[in-house]
């Protein structure tokens, strides 16, 4: 027989014929005899649901579950009332071939369902597949084969389980929430200490160096533990960051940001240089992961209703345009990060940057998008310096679009990039004189991709 040469383990065949027995075998057994029927409002198609969303802290892997989902299709309701048994009499060959796999992996993955609790086997003497239903009520009426009868009894162990692995990815999430928060503070103290602690730049370095170690791309196989570390290396660096910056700004930090102020630094060497919320904020208030605004919106002081009409905006912008200087919001609006959506910048990123965003992209927001695309700017040997331009002159979402189209640059089959940093730095320099169009880039790279 195809099966005599099993090992003989729990619920399997030895060599002689007949299944091997233990006391898991025997319980299953007498489980089928006493099963009353599912619950009212219970039915076969919640077990399974069940099995789905608990996974392998259940012990049900995917082929496993794939396999239990194939044989429920063959069971009926009456199957699971009382007096009945869900008995899927299909022969094993068949099974295999609709799977796609040999019958000796069937044989496995039903043991391993044997051993998560899901099922057992109502043999025959020669261990052959068959049954007959009524044809009239469609009730079985002699079969043997797999019998799902024990699956039934999963209920109650499967809605604990559960609810463990619920309360567990809300924590893994959490965790992860907090770590990208304190991520962000950390980039954020790093400019400036980039731009404040310029006498000591071998401890920038080593700072920068530190946050590199720790700043590893977090993915569901990292278990919560492991985040939890991480998160505290996090909070020590932040702790350490924080605690050389000036004490007197760090207190105009805090008492100014949550009113929308911008503090001033006591180190500036100049008073014209403009300075943004989100460049200095050491607040847990940008912490809100929903707020998606666009930094042309509130990145800056002025207010986007107090501005002029746009035809006296764009004389004033000509004019400043010919003294060389324009302030940061004509550079934005002219760079037209206002028209440019999130979903168009995931449509034009490459796959070297999707690869740095999360895996849930309903879930996504801009911080993600500055996330991949600080990670993804050592690769492009941009540095620091230059990073820290682009944010103080476009904000952060419209840095992190200036290295996407860098990126997107270095992989042109006609001229590619040979040198992104530079290729950056020419970006920002037109921005600074008015001429970077980033909405005309990203709307060509979502129409090639459409």
């Amino acid at each position: 027989m195809e099966t005599s040469n099993i090992r003989p383990n729990s619920g399997q065949f030895r060599s002689g014929g007949g299944r091997v027995s233990s006391p898991q075998y025997r319980q299953s057994l007498q489980l089928c005899e006493d099963f009353l029927g599912l619950e009212e409002n219970v039915d076969r198609y919640d077990l399974l649901l069940l099995v789905k969303k608990a996974g392998k802290s259940a012990g049900f892997t995917p082929r496993m579950i794939q396999l239990l989902d194939y044989y429920l299709a063959y069971t009926r309701d009456l199957d699971w009332q009382e007096g009945n048994r869900p008995i899927i009499y299909q022969s094993l060959s068949r099974t295999a071939l609709d799977l796609g796999v040999s019958e000796r992996q069937i044989q496995k993955l039903e043991l391993q369902l044997f051993k998560a609790g899901a099922l057992t086997w109502h043999d025959c003497g020669g261990h052959k597949r068959y049954g007959q239903r009524d044809p009239r009520t469609g009730a079985i009426i002699y079969a043997y084969g797999v019998d799902l009868t024990p699956l039934a009894y999963l209920r109650a162990e499967l809605e604990d389980k559960l609810q463990r692995k619920q309360l567990y990815d809300r924590a893994w999430m959490e965790t992860k929430r907090q770590i990208s928060w304190y991520r962000r503070q950390i980039r954020a103290m790093l400019l400036e200490l980039e731009r404040e602690e310029r006498n000591c730049p071998w401890e920038l370095t080593q700072w920068e160096r530190s946050y590199e170690t720790i700043a590893i791309q977090i993915r569901t196989h990292l278990s919560l533990e492991t985040l939890r570390d991480l998160l505290a290396d996090h909070k020590q660096l932040h702790s350490q960051v924080a605690a050389i910056l000036p004490q007197s700004q760090e207190q105009d930090v805090t008492a100014k940001t949550s009113l929308g102020s911008v503090p001033k630094t006591c180190k500036s060497s100049s008073t014209s240089v403009p300075q943004f919320a989100h460049y200095k904020s050491t607040t847990q208030q940008s912490f809100d992961k929903s707020n998606t605004d666009s930094p042309a919106d509130k990145g800056f002081q002025e207010s986007v209703a107090e501005r002029p009409a746009r035809s006296s905006e764009t004389e004033k912008n000509e004019a400043r345009s010919r003294e060389g200087r324009l302030d940061r919001g004509a550079i934005v609006e002219a760079a037209g990060l206002h028209h440019i959506s999130l979903k168009q910048v995931l449509l034009a990123a490459s796959n070297r940057f999707r690869e740095r965003l999360p895996l849930e992209p309903r879930s996504m927001n801009w911080s993600d998008v500055v996330e991949a695309a600080y990670r993804l700017r050592p690769e492009l040997n941009i540095s620091q310096q230059n990073w820290a331009e682009a944010c103080e002159l476009l904000g952060r979402n419209g840095a992190a679009i200036c290295l996407l189209l860098t990126d997107q640059a270095t992989m042109r089959e006609d001229t590619p990039v040979l040198k992104p940093a530079g290729y950056f730095r020419a970006m920002v320099k037109r921005a600074e004189s008015g001429e970077l169009r980033l909405h005309n880039s990203i709307f060509g790279f979502v129409v090639r991709h459409v």
